[in-house]
């Protein structure tokens, strides 16, 4: 029987694996082509090394910092990702309420299990709802409307996926949604019967947020048809923070800076789209010295440890958003298993610090030393 005591992002992985259906545990864990972008960001963060620093007093140690001025108990949150529940029933839920528990963002994507008003109301406000642009737009716009009136105060449009990529172990197991349920998945199903029954029970997770109004959101259409107008005419609709996420290339980071977005994230979609792109840790620093001190700069991607999170935000980032690992310790151990490893991405960060001989975080993310 396997330990449901999660020590580490790979422990929460590893209990995944042996828990979900394959078919599940692939489209959580798969990245884009030949898979070589999720190893390139795994290289890339463990190329950022850390210098320890000896003989300062780092017995004081916060984690709190501000994001657009609110404060958050820890300087990372919850990245946006799509039809959750399938790690677990209720796992958009479970990431609201961790949410609401250290006031951090949780991103509430386009594509969640759970409308995006239920999200916000458990979240107890601390939620951003992540946008894509597809078809012609109506149907994004008329997200926005809601998310408008569900009082969210940000929004993140992401602009890295013009098409969906292709993931290879998505296709073999002929993963679609809905669900086509043929005798390989039926098979994959029943060698997991813990998950397929509470799956059952709790009914067939779908995409939530187009229940209301009506209307179909098929994730493979074109999104090809955004452009810089289409960012015009959303900075125009939309008067609260905006968020571009996506963003890769500095010339496009300053653009959208003098375009009036409030901050970039700085993401390869973990890999999940396209296999060619650079990571982001390897980005951020000239980033940093293009957009100035003060310019919001946030980062995804690969993100599997708190010594990640600090690599992160000692190479320019302000605020780190973590995503999949959350999912593995979900289907790990439900909600304790989410907990659990959020408390070891804390205690991770909080260890790193006071090797660095570092106190906490400052304005935008900074690092606060102490010198004595």
């Amino acid at each position: 029987m396997l330990p449901k005591e999660i020590h580490s992002a790979e422990d929460a992985r590893r209990i995944a694996k042996r828990r979900l259906p394959r078919m599940i545990f692939d489209y959580i864990d798969g990245a884009a082509g030949t898979e070589a972008g999720a190893i390139r960001n795994r290289r890339a963060l463990d190329a950022v090394t850390l210098t320890p620093r000896i003989l300062r007093d780092v017995s004081k140690r916060s984690l709190s910092t501000k994001v657009f001025g609110v404060e958050a108990g820890v300087p990372f949150g919850i990245a946006p990702m799509g039809m959750c529940d399938l790690s677990a029933p209720g796992a958009d839920l479970m990431l609201a309420r961790l949410a609401a528990n250290y006031k951090v963002p949780v991103g509430v994507s386009t594509v969640a299990s759970t409308p995006m008003e239920e999200m916000i109301e458990a979240a107890e406000g601390h939620a951003w709802f992540q946008l894509y642009f597809s078809g012609d737009g109506e149907g994004t716009f008329r997200l926005v409307d809601r998310a408008k009136a569900a009082a969210y105060q940000t929004l993140v449009l992401t602009v890295d996926v013009p098409e969906i990529g292709r993931r290879p172990r998505e296709l073999r197991h002929g993963f679609k949604m809905p669900f086509r349920i043929g005798p390989r998945q039926f098979l994959d199903f029943a060698l997991h019967p813990s998950w397929s029954l509470r799956t059952l029970k709790a009914g067939r997770p779908d995409m939530a947020n187009f229940r209301k109004d009506g209307f179909d959101f098929d994730r493979t259409e074109s999104r090809a048809k955004a452009t810089w107008d289409t960012l015009s005419e959303l900075r125009e609709r939309w008067h609260g923070k905006l968020v571009v996420k996506g963003v890769l290339d500095v010339e496009d980071a300053v653009w959208l800076k003098e375009r009036g977005v409030d901050a970039v994230q700085v993401s390869n979609h973990g890999a999940r789209q396209f296999d060619g792109a650079p990571s982001p840790i390897e980005v951020v620093p000239n980033f940093r010295s293009n957009l100035g001190g003060d310019y919001p700069i946030f980062l995804d991607s690969g993100i599997r440890s708190g010594s990640d999170i600090l690599r992160a935000i000692v190479s320019g980032a302000d605020f780190v958003f973590v995503g999949r690992i959350l999912q593995f310790a979900i289907a790990a151990n439900g909600e304790e298993g989410l907990f659990q490893l959020w408390k070891v991405l804390e205690e991770e960060l909080s260890i790193a610090l006071a090797m660095l001989g570092l106190c906490g975080f400052g304005r935008n993310g900074t690092v606060r030393r102490n010198r004595s």
